[in-house]
């Protein structure tokens, strides 16, 4: 079952993705049979077929990709063609030229198949003269070019919606740590509870790098796509969210940290440990209230005003302790001026 798996993906592509590659391809071969007849126009169909992209931008750098594999392709095979002539074997030593030429260039691995793969076509597909050569040249460019125009046409894809929904996740799970570290430091522990807790906290990192990634994607989808002006402001907003939740994410795991590494059964009852627990209840309660705008239609919540209003008086702790409230007062501070407590 293992080779199988390889060969699926995790999930399907979208079908109006796969609507838009079968229309440019269609296109494409209609398109360049018109306008070069003497040869079907595999190489149009090629380009295009490989340049519809997720995004208008890939498609843009998939098609400059193809179009300068084919060219160098094409000519090292006309070039091989016209010093050896047309033998089988030329095949053969074109590929090998191709691939040298494309490593000594230092392209990267799809565009030096590309380089070889239009070397043996060239060569394979007709006599490799000089017009023969132009032609295929002028198909790719021509397949390449309805590829990007089918796929900024028909709804150019918008990557804003994964973007809102890990940012969004982040930002939920983000508040429920810092809940979950406040209960902690209300009551007894055992150690299995703090060992899960330790767990759920350091997951927050993958979660943020997910978030960064989707943000990332949903950047580079606006790029050069005609919908953009709609969303910009909206992917702004969710990159300004995760650059205050990502420090946070620091903070809070650090303090899980301190509170597995420190903790004693008599913790809860330091003063100042319960008075940093209802701080933490006022931070998840404020990370809810900046994450709301990663939330397409945000359900309405019981405050909208700020939690953390007033500072933490801090008691002299028990030296058993002082450490550890040392480390847990710091992270909140620093936590606080990320959600404007502190200025």
């Amino acid at each position: 079952m293992a080779v199988f798996d390889t060969l699926r993906a995790s999930r399907r592509l979208p079908v109006l993705q796969v609507a838009k590659t079968s229309v440019a391809t269609i296109a494409a071969w209609l398109i360049a049979g018109a306008l070069i007849p003497a040869q079907l126009p595999v190489f149009a169909a090629i380009a295009a077929l490989l340049v519809v992209q997720p995004s208008v931008n890939q498609s843009l750098g998939k098609g400059i990709e193809r179009s300068i594999g084919v060219m160098l392709g094409v000519v090292v095979a006309s070039a091989l063609s016209l010093v050896f002539g047309t033998n089988s074997w030329i095949v053969l030593l074109a590929v090998l030229v191709a691939i040298f030429i494309a490593w000594s260039l230092k392209m990267t691995p799809a565009t030096g198949n590309q380089v070889a793969i239009s070397a043996m076509l060239t060569l394979a597909l007709g006599a490799a003269t000089p017009n023969y050569a132009l032609d295929r040249v002028l198909e790719t460019l021509i397949g390449a070019a309805i590829g990007i125009i089918v796929n900024a046409a028909i709804v150019p894809p918008v990557a804003i919606a994964p973007a809102r929904r890990e940012v969004g996740m982040l930002g939920g799970e983000l508040a429920a740590s810092a809940d979950r570290l406040a209960a902690a430091l209300e009551t007894t522990q055992t150690r299995a509870d703090i060992q899960t807790l330790m767990i759920e906290a350091r997951l927050l990192r993958p979660m943020r790098e997910a978030a960064d990634a989707a943000i990332a994607a949903g950047t580079e989808s606006l790029t050069l796509n005609p919908r953009r002006s709609a969303h910009r402001e909206e992917l702004a907003q969710l990159r300004t969210l995760l650059e205050q939740l990502g420090p946070i994410v620091t903070q809070l795991i650090g303090m899980t940290r301190a509170f597995a590494d420190h903790y004693d059964e008599s913790l809860h009852d330091e003063p100042t440990v319960r008075a940093i627990a209802e701080q933490l209840h006022r931070v998840a309660h404020d990370i809810r209230l900046a994450a709301r705008v990663a939330e397409p239609e945000p359900e309405p919540m019981t405050s909208m005003v700020p939690a953390l209003t007033s500072a933490l008086i801090v008691r002299p702790p028990t030296s058993s302790h002082w450490i550890l409230i040392g480390s847990l007062m710091e992270d909140l501070r620093r936590i606080r001026e990320e959600l404007g407590a502190e200025t």
